[in-house]
């Protein structure tokens, strides 16, 4: 079903956005910039084609990271064929920090995943 696709991020719940790019830029020496988004800001890094985003919001321990699959478009119908196999849906599809959508769902373990299409892009294939 996702088989289309690539891992195009992973968001990373953080306590203190400061300190995160801090450590992710000025110790690690990854580009990483402040966004401002719709709920306020976030930052993203990039390592290689593969996103890191952080976002400020208190997570327990195993929310986060987040693997986020990108998708090209179609995400109601993705959403659609993982609830017709049963897959939890935590998160409906809804807008993204920057402007997309994405939808949030769980493995067998509890573990968060999600599918991000990029703004602009149609809903269904």
């Amino acid at each position: 079903m996702i088989s289309n696709c690539k891992v195009g991020a992973i968001v990373f719940f953080v306590s203190d956005l400061a300190r995160s790019v801090d450590f992710y830029r000025d110790t690690l020496g990854l580009p990483v910039q402040v966004v401002d988004g719709h709920d306020g800001p976030f930052a993203v890094g990039d390592v290689g084609d593969l996103s890191l985003v952080f976002i400020p919001r208190p997570a327990r321990a195993g929310e986060s990271p987040v693997v986020v699959f990108s998708l090209d478009g179609g995400i109601d119908d993705h959403a659609e064929a993982l609830a017709a196999k049963g897959v939890e849906i935590v998160v409906p599809v809804s807008e993204s920090p920057d402007g997309g959508l994405s939808l949030d769902f769980l493995d067998p373990d509890g573990n968060v995943l999600s599918l991000h299409q990029p703004e602009g892009a149609s809903r269904r294939r």
